[in-house]
């Protein structure tokens, strides 16, 4: 929470900075590539639980992300009770059914088909653990005042990328979820009206024989994604 007598800038050494070589730069750079390109959505869960210390870093990782003022615009709800899940559930496979039904539009139901999904969920209940990804449009000061947050998509989203980062690197596999609308989420978690439902995040284990598409695994190649200036 702000306070309105602590706004003003400070400046700080560069803390924590690493120091290396150009060649030892290269090799962590195509290590966590290495790394990265084995994170896969996956849709299918084992039992085994997942500590709740374990969400808790990877969640504290995700507040590490940049944001615009450094406001820090969003709020992680993560759900493990199985009655708290089957109503999400519920609620989330009530909207996919109206986007599946026609909603969506032809074209988008047919750029869906190669991932295989449909209006049925049921990782949001099987997975141990759902991570909810609020986007908060204005915070408030120590005093009760509002204040604006600003680049507050951008900012969310980078989180949530350090977030899935973090469940990666942890062990972790996981599905991101995002029913439209989701303004249920607010009612059902008790969040306020300024906050924005942007993700749901299924995290767990895979289970035996989890399957991910054929087309997940098919990346555009560096040249599709990268133009350089020099």
């Amino acid at each position: 929470m702000f306070a309105r007598d602590h706004i003003k800038y400070e400046a700080l050494d560069l803390p924590d900075r690493m120091q290396l070589s150009d060649e030892q730069m290269l090799i962590e750079a195509r290590s966590f590539y290495d790394r990265m390109k084995r994170r896969h959505t996956v849709r299918d869960y084992s039992d085994r639980p997942v500590a709740r210390e374990v969400i808790e870093e990877c969640i504290r990782t995700a507040g590490t992300a940049p944001s615009g003022a450094n406001h820090q615009p969003w709020h992680f709800v993560a759900i493990s009770d199985p009655a708290f899940k089957k109503r999400v559930r519920e609620a989330a496979e009530q909207e996919e059914r109206r986007f599946y039904e026609g909603g969506a539009g032809h074209e988008w139901l047919k750029a869906l088909e190669p991932i295989g999904t449909n209006d049925k969920k049921p990782h949001l209940e099987e997975a141990p653990w759902l991570i909810v990804i609020f986007a908060q449009r204005w915070g408030h000061f120590d005093d009760g005042d509002r204040f604006k947050n600003y680049y507050v998509p951008e900012s969310t989203g980078i989180a949530a990328g350090f977030l899935l980062t973090a469940l990666h690197h942890a062990g972790l596999v996981s599905l991101t979820h995002t029913p439209n609308p989701m303004k249920f989420l607010n009612e059902m978690l008790g969040r306020p009206d300024h906050e924005k439902p942007i993700m749901i995040v299924a995290v767990g284990h895979p289970g035996e024989g989890a399957k991910v598409p054929k087309v997940a695994k098919m990346k555009k190649p560096l040249d599709d994604i990268l133009t350089i200036a020099e």
